[in-house]
């Protein structure tokens, strides 16, 4: 009784808030296993998308505190530090060019993005270009995951799902400009994680062996 007594003398919890710091918690929980792995080199991140990764995150997450985002800040913050980290990893122990063509032009156009934001005293035009360029990097890591789903953690890119959906849920109220980065990420992750998915059970149905 008295332990009933106390359970109803709690504060009343905001889903808002909890999904938010959830999301943040399921960030930083599902970096661990694969900082290991590429430490262990079970793991080659594409260097490629993770530098894009690296940039694109951390606009977003100026642009989220430009336009007043709050709760959302926990996964935007955790994501990009993340980002960064395993890009860093990357430079040594990854896979891929990450100062290609294509590449800088990649990033001259997040600068554009950038000018416009200035010029225009608004994220949305930033972010936009961001998400749309960091669909790009994303191409590169899903066609990776499919053919090669033994480079990659599937752990994290689960949790990284998982936590992409606390942050949309923790955008309070419908913020297209707070929501486009959390609900990007959670279309990027199904992607990575399904393409693993289906990448090994391809390597599973296809012969270890080939007649001569």
């Amino acid at each position: 009784m008295m332990a009933l007594q106390r359970f109803s003398n709690w504060p009343d919890l905001n889903v808002v808030v909890v999904a938010g710091i959830l999301s943040g918690a399921l960030t930083i929980v599902g970096y661990i296993p694969y900082v290991i792995d590429t430490l262990k080199k079970r793991t080659q991140p594409d260097r490629a998308s993770w530098l894009i990764w690296s940039t694109i995150g951390s606009i977003a997450f100026l642009s989220q505190v430009y336009e007043g985002a709050t709760n959302s800040l926990w996964f935007a913050g955790m994501q990009v530090s993340g980002t960064i980290l395993i890009f860093l990893l990357s430079i040594k122990l990854g896979a891929g060019e990450y100062l290609s063509r294509k590449n800088k032009l990649i990033f001259s156009a997040a600068l554009c993005g950038v000018v416009a934001w200035y010029l225009a005293e608004t994220a949305v035009y930033s972010l936009a270009i961001s998400i749309g360029i960091g669909l790009l990097g994303g191409i590169v890591t899903v066609q990776k995951a499919y053919r090669e789903p033994e480079s990659e953690t599937i752990s994290t890119w689960v949790l990284a799902l998982l936590a992409s959906g606390c942050a949309v849920i923790s955008v309070d109220g419908v913020d297209w400009v707070l929501l486009a980065f959390p609900v990007y990420l959670l279309a990027l992750y199904s992607g990575i994680v399904g393409a693993m998915l289906l990448g090994r059970a391809k390597q599973k149905v296809e012969p270890a062996w080939a007649p001569d």
